[in-house]
C-alpha cells in the first residue's frame, strides 16, 4: 500500500494522531471495565455465568481480526481505521442495555469483533509510522493506550461511586469518544492499495512467523493479566493486607506499566527490541520470585513492580515485529493479536485453577516461569531491529510500498 504524498510534518502528525486513536481505544476498555457490576446486575447473572459472557469477547476478537486487512485494503487505511474505531466505541453501550444472560452474550461478541479489528487497524497504522520514522514508537503508542485506560477507568469509578446508570454513562462516554476518534482519524495516513496489489483473503492462518512472536506476547500477557486480576487478592489473602492497599497495588501496577510504555522506546531505540525484552524478562523474573518468597506486602508490591517494568514492552514490541515480519502486516498482527488475546482470557482463569489446587505461591511461581520465557525466545523479535532503520527525512517523506 502506498500515500500519494508524505511530508515529514504530516508523518509526526500522523504519529500523534495514531496516539490520539490508542488514547480513545483505551478508554472505551477501561469505562466497561468499571461497570461490570452494573451490568452483571443488571444482566441478572451470576459469577460463573458472566465469566462464560465475557469470554465471547475475546471470541468476538478471534473471530473478527482477520477480517481488518481485507477491509482496509478495499476501504484504505484511513477510512477503515475511522468506521472500525467507530464501530468500537459505539458498541461500548451494549453490554450494558442487555437485560439476560443471551443478549449479554451476543453484546460481548459485537464489543469484542469491533475491538479486535480496531485493534488490528491501529497497530498496522503505528507499524507504518514506526516505519517512516525510522525509529521505535510502538511502545509509546501502547503507553497512550494505558494511559486511555486510566483514564476511562477513573470516570467509571467516579460514575459508579454517584450511582450513575450505566446505560447512561456509557451512551455519554460513547458519544463523546467517538467524537474524539474520528477528529483523530482526520490525520493519520491514508494508505490505498496499488493497482497490482492483490486482496489479502478474507480469512487464513496467521505465518509461522506471527505464532512464534504471538508466543512471546502470550509470555508477557499472562503475566500482565495474572498480575491485574490477582495481584489485590494475593496481598489480601495471602499476605493478610487491608483491602485499601491491596488495591493499590492492583493501581501501581498498572500505572508503572503505563510509564515504562510512555519511556519505553528510548530503551528501545538505544538497545534495541531482543535486548530490551530479555533484560525485561530477566527484571519480570526476578519480580515474579519476589512475589512468591514475599513475607511482607512492601516486599510483594515491589516485586510487581518489578513484573510490571518488565513486561511493559513486550507486546508493543511484538506488534511492531509481526508489522515488519512479512508482505500483509495486518494478516501478521491479527495473529499475534488473536493470542495475546487468547492469553489475557485464560490467564486469571488458570491462575485460579492452580491456586484452588495448591495455592497463590504456586500460581505466581508459574507466572514467573512464563517471564523467564520472554529471556528464552526473545530472539524471535530480532527481525524487526533489522528492518527498523534509520531513514533520513527526505527517505520518510517519499511515497513507498508498505511493507
Amino acid at each position: 500500500m502506498s500515500e500519494a504524498t508524505c511530508a515529514p510534518s504530516e508523518v509526526r502528525r500522523a504519529r500523534y494522531a495514531v496516539a490520539a486513536v490508542f488514547t480513545v481505544h483505551g478508554a472505551v476498555t477501561g469505562s466497561f471495565a468499571t461497570r461490570v457490576p452494573w451490568i452483571q446486575d443488571h444482566a441478572s447473572v451470576g459469577a460463573g455465568q458472566l465469566g462464560f459472557a465475557l469470554a465471547f469477547t475475546a471470541f468476538g476478537a478471534a473471530c473478527a481480526m482477520p477480517l481488518a486487512g481485507r477491509i482496509t485494503h478495499r476501504l484504505g487505511s484511513r477510512a477503515a481505521l475511522r468506521g472500525l474505531l467507530a464501530l468500537w466505541t459505539l458498541a461500548l453501550v451494549l453490554p450494558s442495555l442487555a437485560p439476560d444472560m443471551v443478549t449479554l452474550c451476543l453484546a460481548m461478541f459485537v464489543y469484542g469483533a469491533t475491538a479486535g479489528m480496531a485493534d488490528v487497524a491501529m497497530n498496522a497504522l503505528g507499524v507504518e509510522v514506526e516505519q517512516r520514522l525510522g525509529k521505535s514508537i510502538m511502545s509509546g503508542l501502547h503507553g497512550m493506550w494505558s494511559a486511555g485506560a486510566l483514564l476511562g477507568s477513573a470516570a467509571g469509578t467516579l460514575a459508579a461511586h454517584l450511582g450513575t446508570d450505566a446505560r447512561l454513562h456509557h451512551a455519554l462516554a460513547a458519544a463523546v469518544l467517538t467524537a474524539l476518534g474520528l477528529l483523530a482519524c482526520r490525520w493519520v495516513l491514508d494508505l490505498r492499495p496499488t493497482e497490482d496489489e492483490e486482496p489479502p483473503p478474507r480469512f487464513t492462518l496467521p505465518p509461522r512467523s506471527a505464532l512464534l512472536i504471538g508466543a512471546v506476547g502470550f509470555c508477557a500477557v499472562f503475566a500482565e493479566g495474572a498480575s491485574l486480576d490477582w495481584s489485590a487478592v494475593y496481598l489480601d489473602d495471602h499476605l493478610g493486607t487491608s483491602a485499601g492497599l491491596a488495591a493499590a497495588c492492583t493501581t501501581g501496577f498498572m500505572l508503572t506499566m503505563a510509564v515504562a510504555r510512555i519511556v519505553g522506546d528510548a530503551v528501545v531505540n538505544r538497545f534495541g527490541a531482543v535486548r530490551t525484552v530479555r533484560a525485561g524478562g530477566v527484571l519480570a523474573a526476578a519480580g515474579g520470585l519476589l512475589i512468591v518468597v514475599a513475607d511482607h506486602p512492601a516486599t510483594a508490591i515491589g516485586g510487581f513492580g518489578m513484573m510490571g517494568l518488565g513486561i511493559a514492552v513486550v507486546v508493543p514490541l511484538c506488534f511492531a515485529a509481526a508489522g515488519h515480519s512479512g508482505p500483509n502486516p495486518s494478516q501478521a498482527i491479527a495473529g499475534v493479536a488473536t493470542i495475546t488475546y487468547t492469553s489475557g482470557l485464560i490467564a486469571p482463569s488458570l491462575i485460579g485453577g492452580v491456586a484452588q489446587a495448591t495455592s497463590l505461591v504456586v500460581s505466581f511461581g508459574v507466572v514467573t516461569v512464563l517471564a523467564f520465557g520472554l529471556v528464552v525466545f526473545a530472539g524471535v523479535l530480532r527481525g524487526s531491529e533489522r528492518t527498523s532503520v534509520k531513514v533520513s527525512p527526505r527517505d520518510a517523506a517519499a511515497p513507498g510500498p508498505r511493507s
